[in-house]
């Protein structure tokens, strides 16, 4: 298939999944129809399926491709000095890239995370996530013989840890840029949320005023 033929059938698709987004968000994804579709994308039904079958391949296939989207990147992830990006204040840059990507999808992302969404969205994020990084082992130094818990724990926490900050996010409004929010992400992530929360900060002051008044007595 050449370039320019690709490019049609890419841009066919992405004008059928925003319209079933802008109709997700109107109706409800139960509610609309291939005809619905068709009529907002201002296509016809036979240009439909030729790349879907009913509208819940159109939805499984769109959510895939995103969830494929974010493990390619996560699969350029190499190892880094955490002391370094935390002490300059930076954030992983692969956490960056996919806060981007993330950011070109966000009225579809916002859609099926939403309440006329699909709630089978986020048990296909942590299969796929526990597939790709466990199983076909994408990340090279992520191996599941190093991990610390039970890995099927560690994806759960992983995908509801940064998905609910995505949410959050795509929410507001995408206030802040990808690059803010990765550098969230970044903290949280390599420090935990006792250290984002200030309270390690808190502790390590009440510990020097008390050495300073002990020192004093």
């Amino acid at each position: 298939m050449d370039q320019p033929t690709d490019r049609r059938i890419l841009r066919t698709k992405a004008v059928i999944r925003d319209a079933m987004t802008e109709l997700i968000e109107k109706k409800g994804f139960e509610a609309l129809t291939v005809k619905d579709i068709t009529t907002r994308a201002r296509i016809n039904r036979g240009t439909f399926y030729l790349h879907y079958r009913d509208k819940y391949d159109l939805l499984e296939q769109s959510e895939q491709e995103l969830i494929e989207g974010l493990i390619a990147i996560i699969s350029t992830l190499q190892p880094f000095n955490q002391e370094l990006l935390i002490s300059m204040d930076k954030p992983v840059p692969q956490i960056v890239n996919a806060l981007e990507y993330i950011n070109e999808h966000a009225d579809f992302l916002k859609t099926i995370l939403g309440p006329k969404g699909d709630p089978a969205f986020h048990p296909r994020l942590k299969s796929m996530m526990w597939k790709y990084l466990f199983e076909k082992n994408v990340t090279p130094f992520i191996k599941k013989e190093n991990a610390l818990v039970p890995t099927e724990y560690l994806v759960a926490y992983i995908a509801s840890a940064h998905m609910g900050i995505i949410q959050e996010w795509l929410k507001q409004g995408r206030r802040e840029s990808p690059y803010e929010i990765a550098l969230i992400m970044t903290k949280i992530n390599l420090k935990g949320p006792l250290y984002a929360a200030g309270i390690f900060k808190q502790m390590r002051e009440a510990e020097l005023i008390d050495h300073e008044e002990h020192e004093q007595n």
